[in-house]
């Protein structure tokens, strides 16, 4: 009972990181359910493994990193993944709402291994040791395949210049 109870209120207070990190691999919201509840339910199954590891975050990252890995590696899901849309409130001002079209449609051409490097190191902020651990890869993989993945964006968005904040 204390263990489900632990369960239920990690589950409850990470729910939002979950689906926002969810959605940023996927791209789309009904994806993104679907793999945070893949993940919970394995969850479920792991708790006590995962409540004992040193980050629960770390643990249930990589796992949801893998889930999403191991989808995008069976062939319906390789012929049915669609664009990726914007929904929900818009968390940039409406100047570079265009851009957020454009950028989230580029990362949805990208491998799936490269999307899930530059969203843990660049919308989840993780170093690169802490890339390579949630996906279980070296730390050189994690190195290339950013430089590949940018290296893609760039040529999918040629005309495309990021905003400075240090720019007066």
């Amino acid at each position: 009972m204390r263990n489900e109870r632990e369960y239920v209120e990690y589950v409850q207070a990470r729910m939002p990181w979950l689906r926002r990190l969810a959605y940023r691999l996927c791209g789309q919201w009904p994806a993104a359910d679907d793999l945070v509840q893949d993940c919970l339910v394995a969850l479920y199954r792991h708790w006590r493994k995962a409540s004992a590891a040193e980050s629960v975050d770390a643990y249930v990252r990589a796992m949801l990193v893998h889930s999403y890995l191991a989808e995008r590696q069976r062939s319906w899901t390789r012929r049915v993944w669609p664009v990726a849309e914007v929904t929900g409130p818009a968390t940039v001002p409406m100047a570079d709402a265009e851009h957020r079209v454009d950028l989230l449609a580029a990362l949805a051409k990208l491998s799936a291994g490269q999307r899930a490097v530059l969203v843990l190191r660049y919308w989840e902020d993780l170093d690169v040791a802490q890339t390579a651990t949630a996906l279980g890869c070296s730390t050189g993989t994690v190195k290339s395949q950013t430089s590949y993945a940018i290296s893609a964006l760039r040529r999918l968005l040629p005309a495309y210049e990021p905003r400075r904040s240090d720019t007066p």
